[in-house]
């Protein structure tokens, strides 16, 4: 999650629907905060097209589709990237299901294969998964992802091939706002760097706090003024550059304190009124 990113997928507002009517009037169902604001919301996801661009990655667009809700803007969360190719997620949050074929039948295209996909009664959602190396994928329990997916996880991604075998691990999530809010895994933590992770360290578990300990990782805590405003909510471009909300001043600044370049975007429509952060706007297809 953390080596140089060369190829990345989005879906711009436009393409999600928000400056569709019927769409759009379906914000509070979805757990938005206001009625969404198309115009800010594309602009702010343009700016983040432009530092992706500016970083090296190469960036291409989902589609525009009916089955596509506010949501599918989060293109994070309906599949997951391998080195042997896409999984597609069963969404916890109903709505989203349908992103994941649509995911599928963009990245065929693209000669991404699909290596399977999370069924019933398994539930999954990519923001649950956090890898970190190539060979440990740490997955959150809760609401979006349930033990029965994360079963299906280990079981695809377990291999007679030992050099591909991957390991998966379940970290258990807290209540917090209850099953209604979008809590990840990675709304509590973001890799940095191969040694270093942000952490929201009073919501995450023991039991995931004391693993990452026993790895050695540097837990970086965020200022907690700024956790409503998704501070622990960022993406690795590589090198030690990173992409954040300019909303989180503080934050942003014990990141570049600890020696990482922070290139920021503005976030207040396309991230913090539907709780998706840099990360959840991406859909990383391709590291160096």
């Amino acid at each position: 999650m953390t080596d140089e990113l060369l190829r990345v997928m989005v879906c711009p507002p436009r393409n999600a629907g928000w400056d569709t009517p019927a769409k759009a009037a379906l914000w509070q169902e979805l757990g938005f905060q206001h009625s969404p604001d198309f115009a800010a919301a594309q602009s702010q996801h343009e700016i983040l097209c432009r530092l992706l661009r500016e970083s090296g990655a190469e960036v291409v667009s989902l589609p525009a589709s009916e089955s596509l809700t506010l949501d599918a803007v989060y293109a994070h969360d309906a599949s997951l990237a391998t080195d042997r190719g896409l999984v597609l997620m069963n969404p916890g949050k109903k709505n989203r299901v349908a992103e994941a074929q649509a995911h599928a039948d963009f990245c065929r295209q693209l000669g991404i294969p699909v290596l399977g996909e999370i069924g019933l009664p398994g539930t999954s959602e990519s923001g649950d998964m956090v890898w970190l190396d190539s060979r440990i994928l740490l997955i959150g329990a809760g609401y979006r992802t349930n033990k029965p997916g994360i079963g299906q996880m280990r079981s695809l991604l377990s291999s007679k091939d030992s050099l591909k075998n991957v390991e998966v691990l379940s970290a258990p999530l807290p209540y917090g706002p209850g099953p209604s809010a979008c809590l990840h895994l990675m709304s509590l933590m973001s890799m940095l760097d191969d040694q270093t992770i942000l952490v929201d360290l009073p919501w995450l578990a023991v039991e995931t706090v004391e693993l990452l300990k026993a790895r050695a990782f540097r837990l970086l805590e965020i200022d907690y003024s700024e956790r409503a405003t998704l501070a622990c909510n960022v993406l690795a471009l590589g090198n030690s550059r990173l992409i954040a909300l300019e909303e989180n001043v503080k934050t942003n600044q014990r990141m570049r304190d600890a020696g990482f370049d922070v290139r920021t975007f503005p976030g207040s429509e396309i991230c913090i009124n539907g709780a998706g952060g840099p990360t959840c706007l991406t859909r990383p297809l391709l590291r160096k």
